[in-house]
């Protein structure tokens, strides 16, 4: 039997797999490498590169719209808040969240997960459309079949900070790992925003889920027990990992087995996606969930 193909991102809980600590029983895995994950994601849903593979939540809910044959497998291996995650220049006038109607705000693709996040609090809390920004990418959405909508703008800059500080737009989107890179120094729009995702947290009764996990359906179809074998070693090495992760939204929302907050979190991001004009139909999330049923049982 031929091994398992596997692309996961460098996490605690995936670290354990990598190495061996937690084993997948009876199965044979090779764990593969990218660094930076994002191509390694458009590879998963272009070319169905891998047996399973990490996949931010926007790139699954465009894939699943798109018929491309994976699954998904019911963990979060990346997740937060992002109202912290819309910024602008330190030095620039302070603007609010409900000012960017109108507006050209930087991200680096309409279909990157923080965004999807973000654009979803704008409309919710401050009534900001998508379709009232232009958002301006400078990169292109990992799911081939998808066509951006036409308040999507590409931009030549490399990075989105460049757009920031070159004044091309008034806001930026970043994700954690960006706001600690490129995006140093830089400021949220929301005052408090800590507080702000954590309302919305409790609002919603989930955290927001950055990174999740498929399967291509072939590989469920034809070795659903070393799917189930793979799926069990992720929750122990989750459960082993526990004493790694504090309290805060991103330690909380690492998990793997379907809850009501996983749940949750598949709908809204749903609706948002739909909203956006990510998605063209609604998603139906039971289906989803009696997929792979199994993996629970």
């Amino acid at each position: 039997m031929s091994p398992l193909t596997i692309m996961l991102g460098n996490h605690a809980h995936t670290r354990l797999l990598k190495d061996g600590t937690v084993p997948v029983d009876g199965v044979d895995c090779r764990y593969l490498e990218s660094s930076p994950m994002p191509p390694a994601f458009a590879r998963m849903v272009r070319e169905l590169a891998y047996d399973i593979c990490e996949m931010p939540m926007a790139t699954y809910l465009q894939a699943r719209d798109a018929g491309i044959p994976l699954t998904l497998l019911p963990a979060v291996l990346v997740g937060s808040t992002h109202h912290r995650s819309l910024t602008r220049l330190p030095e620039d006038p302070a603007i609010a969240p409900g000012d960017l109607v109108g507006k050209r705000v930087g991200v680096r693709a309409y279909g990157q997960t923080t965004g999807l996040w973000v654009r979803g609090w704008l409309r919710e809390e401050y009534g900001v459309e998508s379709s009232d920004v232009t958002w301006v990418t400078t990169e292109d959405v990992h799911v081939a079949q998808y066509v951006n909508p036409p308040y999507v703008e590409r931009s030549t800059a490399e990075r989105v900070a460049d757009l920031l500080r070159s004044h091309d737009v008034s806001a930026a989107v970043l994700g954690p790992k960006a706001i600690g890179g490129q995006g140093a120094g830089l400021v949220p729009l929301v005052a408090d925003a800590e507080a702000a995702g954590l309302a919305w947290t409790e609002r919603h009764g989930t955290i927001p889920a950055n990174h999740l996990l498929v399967v291509r359906d072939d590989v469920l179809r034809e070795r659903p027990e070393a799917v189930l074998a793979f799926h069990r070693a992720l929750k122990r090495a989750i459960a082993e990992t526990a004493d790694q992760r504090d309290d805060s939204p991103a330690g909380r929302a690492v998990t793997a087995g379907w809850s009501a907050s996983l749940t949750a979190c598949l709908e809204i991001a749903a609706q948002y996606a739909l909203e956006q004009d990510l998605i063209t139909k609604p998603v139906d999330v039971a289906a989803i969930e009696k997929k792979v049923a199994f993996l629970d049982a």
